[in-house]
């Protein structure tokens, strides 16, 4: 996560992930708690309902984002989260379907 900004409504954001070049997808997801994980993609995360928490490693404090939060994230950012659950719609710089799996990358293991 490099930036946490805001937006107003949805339309602003695919009219932004549009700009952007990006790819949408609007997204439910479940309550949960992951490990830390990167993504070999950038993106940008727009929080349209519910309450996702995020921990980057590194720094001393977690973000918490509601709706109207914009997370603007490179490629590589190690971090995790945490949610009772949220909505959000994604920006993806590569088409969907040409995302690796998993989608989230665990951090090589220590010999």
């Amino acid at each position: 996560m490099n930036e946490v900004l805001s937006f107003d409504d949805e339309a602003q954001a695919y009219a932004e992930i549009e700009a952007m070049g990006y790819h949408a997808m609007a997204f439910d997801f479940p309550a949960e708690e992951n490990e830390l994980h990167w993504h070999d993609f950038d993106s940008v995360l727009y929080v349209t309902s519910g309450e996702l928490t995020v921990w980057v490693d590194g720094e001393d404090q977690s973000v918490t984002c509601r709706r109207g939060a914009k997370i603007v994230a490179s490629a590589g950012t190690v971090h995790r989260e945490q949610t009772p659950g949220y909505s959000a719609i994604i920006g993806f710089s590569v088409r969907p379907e040409s995302i690796s799996q998993p989608v989230n990358k665990p951090l090589p293991v220590a010999i």
